[in-house]
C-alpha cells in the first residue's frame, strides 16, 4: 500500500540508533529479565521458542507462563509506560517504565512477582552479550526515552504485520512471529525439513548446545534489527543455514539490499523501506527474494512447502 508523509511519521517513524543507543541497551537487558521469567517457568519448545516475546496492540508480552496451578503474564505497554503482571486470580502489579537502571529494575521486577505470590529465580547473566552484566549489579545501563521506546514498538507492529502476511505463504514448518531478547531481534524462520550439519556456536554467554538445537534444521530466517555493534542503524536481515553455494552473489530485491560478509546475511537499511511509496511491498520483495535465494540456491522442495491458498480467501467470509 501507499503511504503519504503523515501516515509514513506515524506507522514507519525514524529510528536512528545513534540517538536511543543507550536507551536500547537498558531495553534489551529488561527484556532479557522477562524472557528469562518465561524461560524458567515454561516446557521447552524446539529452537527456543518459549522463551520469545511477542508484539502486541499496546508493547510486548510473554502470552501466558504457567505457575503451578496458576497463570501469568507480563506485558511491556509502551503506550502508557507500564510494565503490567497479571495474574490467573485477577491480582496484578504495574511497574513504571521510567530512567533506571537494570538492577533496579531486577528487584522490581522480582519483587512483584514475589507479592504476587510467583515466586522465580532466572539466571541473571545476560545472554548473546560481551562483557555482561548481571542483572541485579548492572548500574551502568539505566537511560530510558519513552518516545524512542515507543518508536521502537511501533516498528516492530509494522514489521510484525509484514511478517505475518510473509509467513502465510508457508505451509512447511514455520516459526511463529517472535521477539528474540538475547539478540534483541524480531524474526520469522521457514524450515526446509531437512537436518543440518552442527552449528559451530561461539555464542556469547549462549551453550552452544542451545546454538546447535536451534539451527539443528536448515533454515532461511527473516528479522528486523534495530542496529547495535557491527551494525549501527536499524535494519532488516534474511539469511540461510547452512550458506548453500552462491547464496552470497545472489540477487536480492531491492537495490539498497546487500551481503554482509561479517553479519553473514543480507540486509535492508530499515530507512529504505520507511522511505519507500509502498513499504509493505519493499519488505515483502526483500523476504521473497532472499528466501528464493536460499531455498533455490539450498535445493528445497518447494513445491510441497509453498502455499497456494486463492479458495481459502475467496471461502473465507463463509467460514
Amino acid at each position: 500500500m501507499s503511504i503519504n508523509s503523515d501516515r509514513r511519521e506515524k506507522f514507519w517513524p525514524p529510528l536512528p540508533f545513534a540517538e536511543w543507543e543507550e536507551t536500547a541497551a537498558t531495553l534489551h537487558m529488561w527484556t532479557q529479565i522477562i524472557g528469562k521469567v518465561r524461560l524458567t517457568q515454561t516446557p521447552w519448545t524446539n529452537h527456543s521458542w518459549h522463551v520469545t516475546l511477542y508484539v502486541t496492540a499496546r508493547g510486548l508480552t510473554t502470552s501466558p507462563i504457567p505457575h503451578g496451578l496458576y497463570t501469568f503474564e507480563i506485558n511491556f505497554d509502551f503506550i502508557d509506560q507500564e510494565l503490567r503482571i497479571v495474574k490467573s486470580d485477577g491480582a496484578e502489579r504495574v511497574l513504571k517504565l521510567r530512567p533506571q537502571s537494570v538492577a533496579e529494575f531486577y528487584h522490581e521486577v522480582m519483587n512483584a512477582l514475589a507479592a504476587l505470590a510467583l515466586p522465580v529465580t532466572i539466571n541473571t547473566t545476560p545472554n548473546e552479550i560481551q562483557d555482561a552484566i548481571p542483572f541485579e549489579r548492572d548500574e551502568t545501563h539505566r537511560s530510558y526515552d519513552r518516545n524512542y521506546a515507543n518508536r521502537f514498538w511501533r516498528v516492530l507492529v509494522q514489521a510484525d504485520r509484514v511478517f505475518k502476511d510473509f509467513r502465510s505463504r508457508f505451509c512447511g514448518k514455520c516459526s511463529p512471529v517472535h521477539f528474540f531478547w538475547g539478540s534483541f531481534d524480531l524474526a520469522v524462520t521457514r524450515f526446509s525439513g531437512r537436518p543440518a550439519p552442527p552449528h559451530p556456536g561461539g555464542v556469547p554467554h549462549l551453550p552452544d548446545a542451545i546454538t546447535r538445537e536451534a539451527y539443528s534444521q536448515e533454515v532461511s530466517s527473516l528479522g528486523f534489527w534495530p542496529g547495535g555493534g557491527p551494525m549501527p542503524m536499524p535494519v532488516f536481515y534474511s539469511y540461510a543455514y547452512p550458506e548453500p553455494a552462491g547464496f552470497t552473489q545472489a540477487k536480492v530485491q531491492p537495490d539498497a539490499a546487500s551481503y554482509n560478509a561479517q553479519l553473514r546475511e543480507f540486509i535492508l537499511p530499515y530507512d529504505a523501506v520507511r522511505t519507500a511509496d509502498s513499504p509493505d511491498d519493499v519488505l515483502l520483495d526483500f523476504a521473497q527474494s532472499a528466501y528464493d535465494a536460499a531455498s533455490k540456491l539450498g535445493k528445497w522442495d518447494r513445491a510441497a512447502l509453498e502455499e497456494i491458498k486463492p479458495s481459502l480467501h475467496s471461502a473465507q467470509p463463509h467460514l
